[in-house]
């Protein structure tokens, strides 16, 4: 049974939630705090945290900073803010999924249960590519250009690997976000676009002009095979 961290300042939200979720077979751990939130992922490393953003004490943005050093299991934004700069805000600090108030409970039990089977799915033991002087190693998660290791998140190393075991053929935004995201890419949500940006400026790759993660219009993003050379 996954235990599932509730972080939710609405007493009578996070009870519905809470009594669904049960019903639905997770165990689930209701805090009201933020500050509490903190010290009981550090020492419980719940499977999947739900974090609303607006909390007493210490915000939902601050508490996925703070813990992503240590807790590499899921996290998922719920909030009554529909701000597109928040949202982008939410991925970039290390959130996998962000969910705005209110959301059927069937919707938030379908990311829940996408979140989960991608974390538990087994991974190869052994898997690296190499293209020129950019190195990736799948199972160490590590990635060195030119010898210089490049610090990447969880999901830039991710969206990293789904191109470049790819390289040479374009990727559309759709599979990209199916992938990355979990679910249908619905026309509107930018956070595939936000990923690629932040992944060229750490292989340094020309923003304006890219040469590295190329845009292929009308087809998506594709990594060159042979743009990996000082």
């Amino acid at each position: 049974m996954a235990n599932i961290l509730l972080v939710e300042d609405d007493e009578r939200l996070a009870k519905l939630i809470k009594d669904f979720l049960k019903q639905n077979g997770f165990d689930v751990t209701v805090l009201h705090r933020g500050d509490h939130a903190l010290d009981y992922i550090k020492k419980s490393q719940p499977d999947l945290t739900i974090l609303d953003v607006m909390l007493p004490k210490v915000d939902g943005f601050s508490i996925c900073r703070a813990v992503r050093p240590f807790y590499q299991q899921p996290i998922l934004f719920l909030t009554a803010k529909d701000s597109d700069i928040d949202h982008v805000l939410g991925l970039e600090i290390g959130a996998d999924d962000y969910l705005t108030k209110p959301i059927e409970p069937r919707v938030l039990l379908a990311r829940i249960n996408t979140r989960l089977r991608r974390k538990s799915a087994p991974e190869l033991a052994v898997e690296s590519l190499t293209y020129g002087e950019l190195f990736i190693d799948k199972t160490a998660r590590k990635v060195m250009l030119s010898d210089q290791l490049i610090d990447l998140t969880s999901h830039e190393f991710e969206l990293l690997w789904l191109l470049a075991e790819n390289a040479g053929e374009p990727q559309s935004r759709d599979y990209i976000h199916q992938k990355m995201i979990g679910r249908e890419y619905d026309g509107l949500d930018r956070s595939v676009d936000v990923r690629v940006s932040r992944l060229r400026k750490k292989l340094h790759d020309n923003v304006e002009q890219p040469f590295r993660i190329i845009t292929v219009w009308g087809k998506g993003y594709m990594l060159s095979k042979t743009a990996w050379h000082s």
